[in-house]
């Protein structure tokens, strides 16, 4: 309370804020979320006898590969190869940048002549599927690149490398392969609307759009790049990740969520326990000597505070008090905790925004994607929690999550193919 770290969030007060900011952005008004026309709906029928090359790019990774369909719809995954992405070990130009890219594409050089391209970046859409990057997160450095046509660019960049003309690049954003993933796991006659959520590196959202007269909207698949809302609490901690980071005056959702920044969000809070006289004085002495903590570290230190093969775990092996542990615990899992509120807060407000689930054999269908939801600790498990109670017993809307194998490629294939 003293650093302001609220960590019990209403998720329904919290989903309401997201909702009236969507709605504003759907209107063309001033809002955090960008809401983000895709011009695209999940196909009606399976996709057949097509190959299709795949690129995801997002996060810290950079895959490709090729994804051919059979005559019943079966997709085949082969060719699969996964790089660093572009722009986060060092800042690059515009034209380095889609090199860079176009380099990673040498062993699928002219396999087929579509490409489907997961950019899970903020982008304007447009109507021939192409997108116009408004400005990368997740700590990527190529400023230059922020106004291009991101097809358009790579395109240019594998001609010069000696491709066959490619006829299509389709743009499209993690979220909405993970929601066309969904589709192709249930069909549109067992559900009545579709979300796709990712909780990983970043944090986002898409649903389906029904036709809306005053927005001037056919449906359509929506992105909202929920991790720009800005009406949310932020800690002492939370303003000192926002300080370090490349976009200090925005994404401030997605740093309160995301795996990028509840690493850092983590040591601050531990190191200010320990400059404050939280931990005995033996512990807080190394807690203080730490010059970082990953989310990795600290998710192994909650699923087994007793190992003392990991950082913490073996600080608190030599040097804690049984209320060390206790308070230590506690601070990591309320930053656990404010995520999975939050991320169950975005999920409520699009289920809300589709309209939809109102007859429990209708379900809505989510799709989530990102190791933060599915690893750290106890995120999924509170996120099914906060929907039971918020979604279906407050508000008589009925939901079901599902998985698929590979579902970014396996969505992004379709997105290259409608």
């Amino acid at each position: 309370m003293k650093h302001n770290f609220v960590c019990h969030v209403d998720v329904l007060t919290a989903a309401q804020a997201i909702l009236d900011d969507m709605k504003k952005g759907l209107k063309k008004e001033k809002s955090n979320q960008d809401m983000i026309r895709t011009f695209c709906n999940p196909p009606k029928n399976p996709v057949r006898n097509e190959s299709v090359i795949v690129i995801d790019a997002g996060g810290t990774n950079f895959r490709s590969c090729l994804v051919s369909f059979d005559d019943k719809g079966e997709a085949t995954i082969s060719e699969m190869e996964k790089t660093a992405m572009p722009g986060v070990a060092k800042e690059l130009s515009k034209k380095d940048f889609f090199n860079q890219i176009a380099s990673n594409l040498d062993h699928l050089k002219n396999k087929a002549d579509k490409i489907g391209f997961c950019f899970s970046y903020p982008m304007e859409i447009t109507e021939d599927g192409d997108g116009i990057l408004l400005g990368f997160s997740k700590e990527v450095k190529a400023p230059e690149v922020v106004g291009s046509k991101v097809g358009e660019c790579l395109k240019a960049a594998l001609k010069e490398k000696g491709w066959n003309d490619i006829k299509q690049i389709t743009l499209c954003n993690d979220t909405v392969s993970a929601l066309l993933a969904g589709n192709a796991c249930v069909p549109s006659t067992e559900v009545s609307s579709y979300i796709g959520m990712i909780l990983g590196t970043g944090l986002n959202a898409a649903y389906l759009q029904p036709a809306c007269d005053i927005c001037g909207i056919k449906e359509q698949i929506i992105v909202c790049e929920s991790g720009k809302f800005l009406g949310v609490n932020q800690s002492d901690f939370d303003k000192q990740v926002c300080a370090a980071s490349t976009s200090p005056d925005s994404f401030f959702l997605e740093k309160l969520c995301s795996g990028a920044y509840l690493g850092p969000v983590s040591y601050y809070a531990l190191t200010a326990a320990a400059k404050e006289g939280v931990f005995s004085e033996k512990m807080s002495a190394e807690i203080l000597k730490l010059d970082s903590l990953t989310l990795i570290e600290m998710d192994k230190f909650l699923h087994g505070p007793y190992n003392t093969e990991t950082v913490l775990g073996k600080i608190c092996a030599e040097s804690a008090t049984d209320e060390d542990f206790d308070r230590i615990i506690q601070i990591l899992d309320a930053i656990c905790e404010r995520s999975a509120r939050y991320g169950a807060a975005i999920l409520t407000a699009c289920a809300l925004q589709t309209g939809k689930g109102k007859q429990s054999h209708k379900p809505i269908c989510i799709l989530c994607n990102g190791t933060t939801f599915f690893k750290t600790w106890m995120i999924r498990e509170r996120v099914y929690a906060y929907l039971d109670e918020v979604l279906t017993k407050q508000s008589g809307v009925f939901w079901k999550i599902v998985s698929i194998d590979n579902d970014i490629t396996l969505g992004t294939a379709i997105a290259g193919l409608i």
